[in-house]
Parts: structure tokens; sequence; C-alpha cells
């Protein structure tokens, strides 16, 4: 062996062993810190990344969860905006709940925080009594018991029997159903409540008596100063429970008996793919219906913020 050969594989031996003495320092380092995130690590992967990547191969093939998947490209993409009718009637469900359901919560439960903030006796009691239905409104016993009180023989129409007026059966009827489960919606007010709640303490009381002193009326003051000043809570709100509107599924899926009816006017867009899914066991195109669904929400998302420029106002 040369001394050429003999340097250079000194050198590179010598490389080696300092390449193991960084890689020690930074396990002693960052290695505890490592092994405390590895079972965050394993659920985000595991339960996470991989049903989501496994979601994105299924929604190009034929799955029916007894035989192994066929590869069909695009062809549910091209079924689902092409061929699909009751896709179309979920999508306009889904988009005349979240158009009027959102809004009314929201400024339901702005009401509510502005007389919650004119300083209650006992407020953190009625706090949490408003906030209670967020916590179990989306439960199936709810959903049991507001299929009862719209029934036709509920106890709504008991109550309006007292007024003279003959109720329809809410639930049955197209014109109606719909309507009883954005009820339902507006009903779970207490989460944005509470946020709104703590939005309104942040605007400084001078403000208000400035403009008090200006003549502004109470109805002017709202709008020249609570409300934009809330504008970054109303935006926070509106996203949030936007997405949760998209996302809602119990009630409909029990008011409905899991079917949308009648005629398709409580069909949510998730209770369409979970039909497609485990009703009939079409796992592919019901991965399409999912990731049709988070591109929605993306794309909402996306456009909420680059639009919020125009009038969301912060501090600075």
């Amino acid at each position: 062996m040369t001394a050429r050969s003999m340097e250079t594989g000194v050198s590179a031996a010598g490389r080696a062993v300092g390449t193991q003495g960084v890689w020690a320092r930074i396990w002693q380092q960052d290695g505890p810190g490592y092994l405390f995130l590895l079972p965050w690590f394993i659920g985000f992967f595991g339960l996470t990344v991989g049903p989501m990547l496994t979601s994105l191969y299924l929604s190009f093939t034929n799955f029916d969860l007894l035989t192994t998947p066929d590869w069909i490209g695009a062809s549910n993409y091209v079924r689902m905006f092409t061929a699909d009718p009751k896709f179309a009637a979920a999508m306009r469900v889904t988009f005349f709940f979240v158009l009027f359901s959102v809004p009314l919560k929201l400024a339901f439960a702005l009401g509510v925080a502005m007389l919650l903030n004119r300083g209650l006796k006992g407020l953190p009691l009625y706090r949490a009594i408003f906030y209670l239905p967020s916590l179990i409104g989306a439960s199936v016993a709810i959903a049991i018991l507001w299929r009862q009180l719209f029934s036709g023989d509920g106890l709504v129409n008991q109550f309006l029997a007292n007024f003279g007026i003959d109720g329809p059966s809410w639930i049955s009827n197209p014109r109606y159903s719909l309507w009883t489960l954005i009820i339902l919606s507006i009903w779970q007010f207490g989460s944005p409540m509470i946020i709104f709640l703590a939005g309104l303490r942040q605007i400084p009381q001078d403000m208000y008596e400035a403009a008090s002193l200006d003549g502004a009326s109470k109805w002017r003051q709202f709008w020249k100063i609570t409300l934009p000043l809330l504008t970054p809570v109303v935006f926070f709100n509106a996203i949030v429970q936007t997405i949760e509107a998209f996302k809602s599924f119990t009630p409909a899926f029990v008011i409905s008996g899991g079917t949308g009816q009648p005629i398709n006017s409580t069909l949510f867009y998730t209770l369409y793919l979970y039909q497609e899914a485990f009703g009939f066991f079409r796992m592919g195109y019901a991965s399409a219906l999912a990731w049709f669904l988070l591109v929605m929400i993306a794309a909402f998302t996306a456009f909420s913020f680059l639009t919020s420029k125009y009038w969301v106002h912060y501090d600075d």
C-alpha cells in the first residue's frame, strides 16, 4: 500500500469519525425532544397523512372494499361533474345551508354577546348556559330531539295549535325540512358568542364615550366603532363556522334517516359521501367526493384570506 492511499484511508476514517461525532452531539441535544414527539409523528403520519394519501389514490380507482382497487384514472371526477344528478343536488343543499346558517348564526351570536357585554350580574352562568348548545348540539340525542320537536304532532305544532295555526310536518315537507336544520345550526351559537364576547371586551370604552359626546347614536356607534374593530373576530368566526357548516353531517343523517329525504332536500354533501361509501360501497367514488370537498373548503378559505385585506381592520 502506497503512502498516498494510506493517507486517503486515514482522512476518510477521520471524516467518518467526525460525522459520527456530529450526529452524536445532535442526538444528545435533540434526541430526547424527538423521542417525546415520536407518538405525535406516529399519529400524524399513520392516522392523517397515510390515510389521506391512500384516499387520494383510491379516488382514481374503482374500489368496493372486497376486491383489489382497479385504476380508472379520472373517471370518478368526470362522473361527478357530468353524470351524477345527486352530486348537483347535494352541492345545492350544502351551499344553501352554508349561505343561510353561517350569517344567521354569527348575527345571533353577536347580538347575544353584546347583551352579555353590558355587565349583567351572573355573567359566568349566562355564558355557560348559552355555550351549552355548542357542546351538545351536534350529538345524536339532540338530533333525535329536534326530529321529535318538528314532527307532525311535535311540540312546535302543539304550540302553534294554541293560536289556531295548523302547522305542517316540518321534517317531511321539502319546503321546510332544510330550514329545521338551519335553525338547529343557529341554536348552536355558543362558541362564536364566547369569541365575540372576548373581542368586545377588547374595544376601548373611551371611544364610545367620545362618540356619545359627539352625538352619535347607538346604531351609528355599532357601525362605526364596534363592527370595524371587531372584524378580525368576525373573520375568524366566519372561517371556522363555514368549515363546520360544510362538514355538517349528524343532524341531517339522524333527522332524514340517512336518506336525505324528502326529495333530497336534506342531502348534505357529507351525507351523500357517506351513502356512496357505506351504502353502495363505492369507496373510490366516495374518495373523489371527499377530495373535492377538501379542495372546495381550501378554495373558500384561500378566497377569504385574499379578500380579508379589504374589510378586516387590525390594530396596525
